[in-house]
């Protein structure tokens, strides 16, 4: 017999790494309203909060560092999922994106997912198992359902059901400016 299967599959995930030291400089914009609260374990507790006047408000171009202290946190930092905001759209928007003023690159991320998950590298300690990163020298960007779908009846359901075909899609698009 067919069986439903939860699935919890990320659509894509891209880590930057600043070579320059941190991120704080790296200019972030996420096309969304809203972020998923959490708990103090990080995972969703089913509100969804506005980003506006927030330190979790990136609609406009803000550099990661800037207010990333009022983010607050053990260790500081983001680690949420925003609520991707698509209006009628039912295919491809953009995500999020991303710029390096020092060196011009820019990446640009669509999606068909419901939500982006920002993790600014809080809990990187420079150790082998955080890649040798040090706090706050890379971040993440992964496309992706609301975290706890499952357990949250206000989020996008992640049940796949027998004769059902789970596709997204996410394009990352790079750049350079002058």
């Amino acid at each position: 017999p067919a069986s439903e299967i939860l699935s919890g599959l990320v659509g894509s995930e891209m880590c930057i790494r600043d070579s320059s030291g941190t991120i704080h400089d790296q200019e972030l914009k996420l096309n969304s309203s809203f972020y998923l609260a959490v708990n103090d374990s990080l995972i969703p507790t089913g509100d969804l909060l506005e980003v506006e006047n927030t330190p979790f408000d990136f609609v406009d171009f803000h550099k990661i560092g800037e207010r990333i202290e009022q983010a607050g946190g053990d260790p500081i930092g983001y680690d949420h999922c925003y609520v991707i905001d698509r209006g009628e759209a039912d295919g491809m928007v953009t995500a999020a994106v991303v710029r390096d003023p020092a060196s011009g690159r820019v990446m640009e991320i669509t999606t068909t997912q419901p939500g982006i998950q920002f993790y600014s590298g809080n809990f990187l300690d420079g150790t082998p198992g955080s890649g040798g990163f040090p706090q706050y020298n890379a971040f993440c960007l992964e496309t992706q359902h609301y975290p706890d779908s499952p357990n949250q009846e206000k989020f996008p359901t992640t049940i796949l059901k027998p004769g059902e075909t789970y596709s997204q899609k996410t394009v990352h698009r790079f750049s350079v400016e002058p």
